[in-house]
């Protein structure tokens, strides 16, 4: 592995690998703490979007293997505008071991892989959000074991970027992977032509369709996400009147199977696309999701490092 842009990047066996390696590595850690694999490695981080988890996880993964991360503000950089992409991916190439890049434009965290000598980690962009995907991958492993080939993963809401890294990943997991989106938020064309050459190979059927009670029918995840993400806020108010047919409430989750999980990547605008009791109740997992970007972020990394 040079770099971690996208899941679809990787055979089902690599990202199997990685899911065995965060695995690994969360017990370690629980157990009597990870060893210091990363010492001498500082990790670059650079945000053009705030984040909690993203910033946190990724710091925390350093820490824990014995390594460092530095925070880059949007103020300090000015990605593409204030200094070009090509020259501060060559500068940090000499100052640190990796760089992790959370952006507005995919092709800015493609740039950035593409004159850095160092490797350069997705941590979000328009079009994917890879390091979620895989903590999602993780959950839902723990919930229903490695055997899992055939599960019916549901996500409800926008076509976004989340939607392209969980559909990705069930793909090559063998997962069958529904989406009900209003009409106008679909999910990437682009993306889908992706998976569905991935689904042709795993046997993972790819199910696309507007009816959200249809969609959750035998569903062994329910994943949603934010209305509105960083960067849509203009567009809030009109979405605010075309999703809430989407939203995961009791009723809804009701509608999947028994023993059904949900799942939000977070942060969650709660009442809106996830209610309180949903959130709080006993099918949710979204703490055990956002802690498990911690474990699969690891993994990518000692992957990187070539430390593991």
């Amino acid at each position: 592995m040079k770099d971690f842009l996208a899941i679809s990047d990787y055979t089902s066996d690599e990202i199997k690998d990685l899911l065995d390696l965060a695995a690994k590595l969360k017990k370690q850690y629980f157990k009597k703490g990870n060893k210091a694999i990363f010492k001498g490695k500082t990790l670059g981080m650079i945000f053009q979007k705030p984040s909690l988890r993203t910033r946190i996880s990724f710091d925390m993964a350093m820490r824990n293997c014995g390594g460092d991360a530095l925070y880059l503000s949007p103020a300090e950089i000015g990605l593409g505008k204030r200094e070009s992409i090509a020259d501060v991916a060559r500068v940090l190439s000499g100052y640190v071991q990796a760089l992790m890049a959370r952006v507005f434009e995919h092709e800015h965290v493609v740039q950035l892989a593409q004159w850095s000598d160092i490797p350069v980690i997705n941590g979000l962009s328009d079009y994917n959000h890879p390091c979620q995907g895989m903590a999602d991958a993780l959950t839902i492993i723990e919930k229903f074991g490695k055997k899992s080939k055939g599960l019916n993963i549901s996500y409800v809401g926008d076509g976004n970027n989340v939607t392209t890294s969980l559909m990705h990943v069930s793909a090559l997991l063998g997962w069958n992977f529904t989406v009900a989106s209003p009409e106008g938020y679909d999910t990437n064309p682009k993306a889908i032509e992706i998976a569905q050459d991935i689904a042709n190979k795993t046997g993972s059927k790819l199910t696309f369709m507007r009816d959200p009670h249809e969609a959750v029918k035998s569903a062994h995840v329910i994943y949603t996400d934010t209305w509105t993400s960083m960067g849509q806020e203009e567009e809030a108010a009109k979405r605010e009147l075309v999703f809430p047919p989407y939203q995961v409430n009791a009723k809804l989750v009701s509608e999947a199977d028994k023993d059904v999980i949900v799942m939000h990547c977070l942060p969650a605008h709660r009442n809106y696309e996830l209610t309180d009791d949903v959130a709080d109740g006993e099918h949710s997992v979204i703490f055990q999701q956002a802690h498990n970007r911690l474990h699969a972020q690891k993994a990518i990394l000692a992957r990187l490092f070539d430390v593991a």
